[in-house]
């Protein structure tokens, strides 16, 4: 199963942790003997909003009575709360003063107050609830009402939803176009619903960004518009609609051909066989790529060590492809044609052998499909877009996500300029 399809129990035949064989280790929950604990840091002193000294009364020994002196080794105890949430209510009261000549002139609202009943904090909050965080719009509307006193309608909380993805269209746009121009891209795309209509939702990674577009289908054409130029290598799965795409700029997901492995090293006969070879040789694949990664095997070394499993990897696929096996032969011919595909990690430095990472990102694109069913209109398919592109690439980059919304809001309701969303390194 891909990344995107883990269940709760994780691993997976691509080497997720966790354990499938739902058989119990024996050990107790939590840190086991050995781990290293973890416990809370005490805040600075310029960073406390109370101090309370605790001096002892008498003395424990003698009960005879101590003088408040400071002690410099104090033992330091710290208590975070947080104070009731009120929300704040500004009434701008527009007042009409009647001139000499019977004119009615009405005050206007300071610069910098919009016309709206939200302000950028609440809406950027209502948002973010949904989009962010993944509750439903009801249980947005309890939590608002019943944690900050905020009454608002689901109609109000759509609304909000909808000046978020106006005020975040500019920065989804500006990772769309990171993503398709950098040197290596990472594509995936699962199901998605809009109106009750079949749809895709598509993942484009990169290094510095993370990018959703919901599109009408999965077809060739579509990819061709979601990716635009040629430019860069593409790491995807083996799906005929990228095969626009010149093979040797292409890298194809190992982590689908080790599930496909093994899948064939189950069966019974020459299929058995032949994918128990397989399935051995990716393995080693994956050993000797993992040590290149933790640096214990030089680029070099790596290369040489891999020359002899490619030989013998493409000398079973056509083995394989040459026989008449049901539901593996086909495959077997497949992988050969994407030959040069397989091995582009090899020759190029930064470029993954799996496309995890693009499965991995399409997860919350699949647990919001679960739990909304998808979406109802466009203007939904394009909150989740934005939302999603926004929150994922922000977090590749260790970013304040509520506090960029929040910014981008403000901006978008006073004519400002949309803050830039990649780190200026990445554009």
């Amino acid at each position: 199963k891909p990344p995107s399809s883990d269940g709760p129990a994780g691993g997976s035949a691509s080497g997720g942790s966790g354990s499938t064989s739902g058989k119990p280790s024996g050990r107790k929950p939590g840190g086991q003997p050995g781990h290293r604990g973890s416990q809370r840091v005490l805040l600075a002193a310029e960073e406390l909003d109370e101090v309370v000294d605790c001096f002892p009364p008498a003395c424990e020994c003698c009960a005879r009575r101590l003088p408040r002196r400071a002690d410099a080794d104090a033992l330091r105890h710290q208590v975070t709360e947080v104070p009731p949430v009120k929300p704040h209510t500004t009434e701008y009261r527009q007042h009409g003063v009647g001139c000499t000549c019977g004119h009615v002139t009405r005050g206007k609202l300071p610069d910098g107050v919009s016309s709206v009943s939200f302000g950028p904090r609440l809406i950027t909050l209502a948002a973010s609830l949904v989009g962010v965080y993944k509750l439903s719009r009801r249980a947005a509307q309890a939590l608002l009402w019943e944690m900050m006193g905020v009454r608002m309608s689901l109609g109000a909380i759509s609304t909000c939803e909808r000046r978020t993805s106006d005020a975040l269209e500019p920065a989804h746009d500006e990772a769309f176009v990171h993503a398709r121009d950098s040197p290596i891209k990472h594509i995936d795309a699962t199901s998605w619903y809009e109106a009750g209509k079949y749809k895709h939702v598509w993942t484009l990674v990169t290094a510095a960004a993370t990018v959703f577009q919901i599109t009408s289908n999965g077809t060739t054409e579509t990819v061709r518009t979601v990716l635009g130029r040629m430019k860069g290598i593409l790491v995807s799965d083996r799906a005929t609609a990228f095969l626009f795409w010149k093979m040797h700029r292409r890298q194809v997901c190992w982590a689908h051909l080790l599930r496909k492995f093994v899948a064939f090293s189950e069966r019974d006969g020459d299929a058995g066989r032949i994918g128990r070879e397989l399935l051995d040789y990716a393995t080693l694949l994956f050993s000797y790529w993992h040590q290149h990664k933790e640096g214990k095997l030089s680029r070099r070394t790596f290369r040489l060590y891999l020359e002899p499993i490619r030989a013998r990897v493409e000398a079973l696929l056509r083995d394989a492809g040459r026989r008449d096996i049901a539901r593996m032969s086909g495959s077997c011919r497949d992988m050969l044609e994407h030959r040069e595909a397989l091995w582009t990690f090899v020759d190029h430095v930064g470029v993954e052998p799996t496309n995890n990472d693009a499965e991995r990102a399409l997860r919350a694109a699949v647990i919001w499909r679960k739990t909304s069913l998808g979406t109802k209109s466009e203007r939904g398919s394009r909150f989740v877009e934005r939302i999603l592109t926004v929150t994922h690439t922000l977090r590749q980059h260790g970013r304040d996500v509520l506090g960029y919304i929040r910014e981008s809001v403000a901006a978008f309701m006073h004519g400002r300029p949309s803050p830039r969303l990649l780190p200026a390194h990445a554009r």
